[in-house]
C-alpha cells in the first residue's frame, strides 16, 4: 500500500465521528447499514453524516450501494485489511540504527 494512501485512510479514521460510523459499518457485516440506521447508531444530524460518510467513501473505506430508495453503506474489508497489513509490514524487524530511520522518514 502506498504510504499516501495509508494516510488517507489513517487521517478518515482519525476523527472520532467517522471512526464510530465506521465501527458500526464494521459490526454490520457484508451486508451493510443504511444511512438512516448509521444515523440512529451515532445520533447525528443526516447533514453531519453525510459529510463524515464521504470522507470515509473518499479514503476508499466506505463503499455505498443504492438499493431502492435507500443508500446502503458497507465497510471495505479489504482496504482495512490493506490498512492494518501496512501497520504491520516488517512488524518485529527491528529499528535501523545510526539515524536511518529518521532519514527514511524525513524523505
Amino acid at each position: 500500500m502506498q504510504e499516501s494512501k495509508a494516510a488517507a485512510g489513517f487521517s478518515a479514521l482519525g476523527n472520532p465521528t467517522r471512526l464510530a460510523i465506521f465501527r458500526v459499518l464494521v459490526q454490520a457485516g457484508d451486508g451493510g447499514c443504511p444511512i438512516g440506521a448509521i444515523q440512529h447508531q451515532v445520533d447525528i444530524p443526516l447533514s453531519t453524516l453525510g459529510h463524515h460518510l464521504q470522507a470515509l467513501v473518499r479514503a476508499g473505506l466506505v463503499i455505498q450501494e443504492k438499493s431502492g430508495r435507500e443508500v446502503i453503506c458497507t465497510a471495505d474489508y479489504g482496504r482495512l485489511n490493506d490498512l492494518v497489513g501496512y501497520l504491520k509490514e516488517n512488524c518485529c524487524a527491528g529499528v535501523p540504527t545510526g539515524g536511518a530511520l529518521l532519514d527514511e522518514v524525513a524523505s
